[in-house]
């Protein structure tokens, strides 16, 4: 009878292995999630594990533009655009505000240009210090774009935006508490273990209360917002999510493709 216990556990034990295993095969980067009330998306990708990209102009040289059109230039190469998010703010023709690098290819000058006016006024790409999103031989990282600049690694890709949500571990010093400047929003962390999560509001939040969801739940030590309001944009079909841009189109598309 003892033998027959320590083979039923042993299979017990194999079966609870297989299907941790088979969760972990087919765990989906994309979740909903909660942050004191507020209704997030939060796709996680491992570091190394995905092949993680940015887009911005098609094979007719113009700029995709919406996520339809990227998945199917994808798609005409034999792979999948799996999950896609807006890279960042752009300007009336839809190219990048400021720093673009594609296929180790700079495309756009890293913009350092002031914006006068008081702290409220000033448009979020320039407010301090903006940062630069960027995929290199040791991996993903993000850094305010003056140490960016300074440091110049070697980069695949690369697209500036902001301002910096966290850095180093610390909240943006410009954010005020309980701020009345709420809207949706969107950003990217550098978080445990070298991974790059996505953030989406579905509701209206103050970049305090996103910058926190990043340092405090998601685990990021360096963040950087990338859009808000009619500009945040995710493209992920298990959760029916192919957003459209009410500016009439993105300008820089992170995209993952499998």
């Amino acid at each position: 009878m003892p033998y027959l216990k320590q083979g039923v556990l042993a299979a017990a034990m194999m079966l609870a292995a297989m299907t941790t295993s088979l969760h972990q095969a087919h765990a989906e980067p994309c979740e909903a999630e909660t942050f004191e009330e507020a209704a997030y998306v939060v796709c996680t990708l491992g570091e190394g594990k995905s092949d993680l990209r940015l887009f911005w102009k098609g094979p007719d040289g113009e700029p995709y533009r919406s996520f339809s059109s990227l998945a199917e230039t994808v798609r005409s190469e034999g792979k999948t655009l799996a999950l896609a998010v807006n890279a960042g703010m752009y300007r009336a023709d839809f190219s990048p505000m400021g720093l673009y690098v594609e296929n180790a290819m700079e495309l756009k000058p890293a913009n350092t240009a002031e914006a006068g006016g008081s702290a409220g006024q000033v448009p979020n790409f320039y407010k301090k210090p903006n940062g630069v999103f960027f995929l290199g031989e040791a991996g993903a990282g993000i850094l305010p774009t003056d140490e960016f600049l300074t440091r110049a690694p070697k980069v695949r890709f690369a697209t500036q935006s902001g301002p910096m949500l966290v850095i180093a571990g610390k909240l943006n010093p410009i954010f005020i508490v309980g701020s009345t400047d709420r809207t949706r929003r969107s950003g990217v962390g550098i978080c445990a273990s070298g991974a790059v999560r996505f953030a989406i509001s579905e509701d209206s939040v103050n970049f305090h209360d996103f910058a926190r969801l990043f340092r405090d739940q998601l685990k990021c030590p360096d963040a950087l917002f990338l859009d808000g309001g009619r500009g945040v944009g995710l493209f992920y079909p298990p959760l029916g999510r192919n957003d459209r841009s009410w500016h009439g189109g993105y300008g820089p598309i992170f995209g993952l493709v499998e």
